[in-house]
């Protein structure tokens, strides 16, 4: 459920807003506001996904307001000017709503938003693993792991200021789980993480204690996503 808020100095168009959200199903408008102060307040307090917001109010426009918000927040303008649009986009608005705002007009926005929402919370979820070790499922976050090693049929995955996990599982298995931005396999044996790597030299990769060498066969592909980052 995406939440929202709406800001707009007109009570007649926050009505307009509150109905159009309930035939939205993903939507929910937890409050609305007519005062900027007040809608500014609330946010600092609790953050929301979404923000439909008027550009023409009276203490601030809506574009200024949306640049002094302290949490990235998805917003979809709305006002009665067309020629405020190039404007919105360019603080990666949502979507820009021209009033009147039409019932296909308006789904066609918050299909938008559902979209981004959607991929914002996938990559928020994509943040950790879970590994089956010890009788138990073990969480793993992307972040603490230095570098993860190959032992036949096993994995040691070693982990920052932690206890080295042991698992029953491939290389291959667990570079597929992995972000392929941020891990890479650089040996038969060995993946890491570039964030971890603290320097390379003569092909060999130092992370803390570790010396991990980096073979023939993963050195192109390896040292091209270096170069991309």
């Amino acid at each position: 459920m995406i939440k929202a808020i709406a800001l707009d100095d007109e009570p007649l168009a926050l009505d307009i807003l509150q109905s159009l959200c309930e035939t939205i199903d993903y939507i929910e408008l937890d409050k609305v506001f007519t005062r900027s102060d007040e809608a500014f307040k609330y946010l600092k307090k609790y953050p929301v996904d979404l923000l439909f917001l008027d550009i023409n109010m009276p203490s601030i426009s809506g574009l200024d307001f949306y640049k002094k918000l302290p949490h990235k927040t998805m917003v979809i303008f709305t006002t009665a000017y067309s020629e405020f649009a190039v404007e919105g986009f360019t603080l990666s608005a949502t979507d820009y709503l021209l009033k009147p705002i039409s019932l296909s007009r308006f789904k066609q926005a918050t299909e938008k938003a559902l979209s981004q929402w959607k991929l914002q919370n996938q990559n928020i979820e994509q943040q950790h693993l879970f590994i089956r070790a010890d009788y138990s499922l073990i969480k793993i976050l992307f972040s603490d792991i230095l570098y993860i090693e190959g032992l036949d049929d096993y994995l040691k995955i070693h982990i920052q200021n932690q206890k080295t996990v042991v698992a029953r599982m491939t290389l291959k298995a667990i570079l597929q789980k992995l972000p392929e931005t941020e891990f890479i396999r650089v040996h038969r044996s060995f993946i890491v993480p570039i964030s971890k790597i603290e320097k390379i030299r003569n092909k060999v990769i130092f992370i803390e204690r570790a010396e991990i060498p980096v073979s023939a066969s993963y050195e192109e592909a390896f040292f091209a996503l270096l170069d991309k980052k």
